[in-house]
């Protein structure tokens, strides 16, 4: 009994503090097969912005460019411009993603659209959608969520969610979820005071 004792003793000395935390997975947004995919679905390179943070703009955070390609700091970002937040995992994402694809076709000269896969492990999967939706417009990553939180974009994030930013850099969040490319357009007039 008193060696049970002395072992229960000895065990509960182990503390959580000589237990190392574990950090966020490792999710590589670049690699050889989704270099790969990303060119043979003709996806556009990811451009950096030459703006400065501003007040009530994009977060100071710099993400990498989904499936290769230079890193962009958002707040560099401007408009007019759609920052559309989605994942694979996310239906009303996949169902909207054909509807940006040609919003962009039809007014990508006139406003941006850029892509950012949200808090998706699945890599393979994401990018397997770019390709079936046919999504050539530019691609960030943020496999761990850094945007969550992180003002303009609130604590708790539904997806897919709007973010369009203007030519000051200053932005407006909205719901996605669109069904066609009229409603894209009259959300473009609304936040940002486009008409096409």
């Amino acid at each position: 009994m008193a060696a049970l004792a002395a072992a229960v003793l000895a065990l509960g000395a182990c503390g959580t503090d000589s237990v190392p935390t574990p950090g966020p997975a490792k999710i590589d947004v670049d690699t050889p097969q989704l270099r790969q995919l990303k060119q043979e679905a003709g996806v556009e390179a990811c451009r950096p912005g030459d703006g400065e943070p501003v007040d009530g703009g994009l977060p100071d955070v710099t993400l990498p460019c989904f499936g290769g390609g230079r890193d962009v700091a958002l707040s560099s970002l401007r408009g007019p411009l759609v920052v559309n937040l989605w994942a694979s995992w996310c239906g009303p994402c996949r169902k909207e993603m054909p509807v940006l694809e040609e919003f962009h076709r039809r007014y990508g000269d006139r406003v941006g659209v850029v892509g950012v896969d949200f808090e998706d492990p699945q890599t393979l999967s994401a990018m397997d959608l770019v390709r079936t939706s046919g999504v050539t417009y530019p691609l960030l990553a943020d496999p761990q969520g850094e945007l969550q939180g992180n003002a303009p974009f609130p604590a708790r994030m539904g997806l897919p969610l709007f973010a369009f930013v203007d030519e000051d850099g200053t932005v407006e969040l909205a719901a996605g979820g669109v069904d066609s490319v009229d409603e894209m357009v009259a959300l473009v007039d609304e936040h940002l005071g486009v008409d096409l």
